[in-house]
């Protein structure tokens, strides 16, 4: 393979590869190191390139074992992660203000319903263990198949199932037993709460029911909503969506309170 198309190849799968990193690590400078720092190791490995994967599942392998030590000294961040930060960025007065001054003057700090959806998960998917939550990302976002994985991760499809299955089950579980917004009796409504803080004249509700997990909840089929997530989460792009900056702020001041937070799984 030539360097220039390696260097076409990387750019097209450079917005996933940043996407993917962010949302594993939850640092938003980590993720862009780490780009970079693929591109190089890349282009150095050039030569040893055979072929055997795509050039898309070449790359994410080469970030994923520059990734693999810093991921695996992170501790794992508990099921209630929302509580935490609500309770954290009520106590903060610079968090909310600094928010409210993105929301009024950024072209990428609005706030919806959808977005939050697909930044819970990026959040709550970080108390998995750590393979179930590479596995589960890898397969149900960025839509690797089994090998494509095996290969990433440096195992094999019979453990990379294993993974998916009880990744998918945990978080289903989870998010069955917390989402108000799929559950009357769940315990989290940081979506709405947030919704009316930043969209004071909106009515959440109304909002709410516009998103098709809302509306199919009634059906109470739990691996179709976790589905109808996933669908949310392929849709939206953390570095360029309309709400991008609102959201990164949010997450920077959640990986903070977490490293400092002491009773991290």
């Amino acid at each position: 393979m030539e360097v220039s198309t390696l260097t076409t190849e990387f750019e097209r799968c450079r917005p996933a590869l940043k996407s993917y990193l962010l949302r594993i690590t939850a640092n938003k400078q980590d993720a862009e190191d780490i780009v970079q720092e693929t591109w190089i190791r890349a282009e150095r490995s050039l030569e040893n390139f055979k072929g055997d994967s795509s050039v898309k599942t070449w790359l994410f392998a080469i970030a994923q074992n520059i990734a693999r030590d810093h991921l695996r000294s992170l501790k794992r961040w508990p099921e209630d992660v929302g509580d935490i930060f609500r309770e954290a960025g009520m106590k903060d007065p610079d968090f909310m203000r600094e928010a409210m001054a993105i929301r009024h003057t950024s072209p990428q700090g609005q706030f919806e319903i959808r977005e939050h959806i697909a930044f819970c998960f990026t959040c709550v998917s970080r108390s998995l263990p750590l393979e179930q939550q590479l596995a589960l990302m890898l397969k149900e976002v960025y839509e690797f198949t089994a090998k494509e994985i095996a290969t990433i991760m440096e195992t094999n499809e019979a453990m990379v199932k294993y993974y998916l299955h009880t990744g998918r089950g945990k978080m289903i579980d989870v998010f069955d037993r917390r989402c108000a917004l799929i559950n009357k009796e769940g315990v989290c409504h940081q979506c709405t709460e947030l919704n009316g803080i930043f969209n004071p004249k909106q009515n959440a509700q109304e909002e709410a029911v516009k998103i098709q997990m809302v509306r199919d909840a009634a059906k109470k089929d739990k691996e179709h909503l976790f589905d109808l997530r996933m669908v949310v989460m392929k849709e939206l792009d953390p570095f360029t969506s309309a709400a991008a900056e609102l959201q990164l702020h949010h997450l920077e001041f959640d990986r903070k309170v977490m490293e400092q937070h002491p009773t991290q799984a």
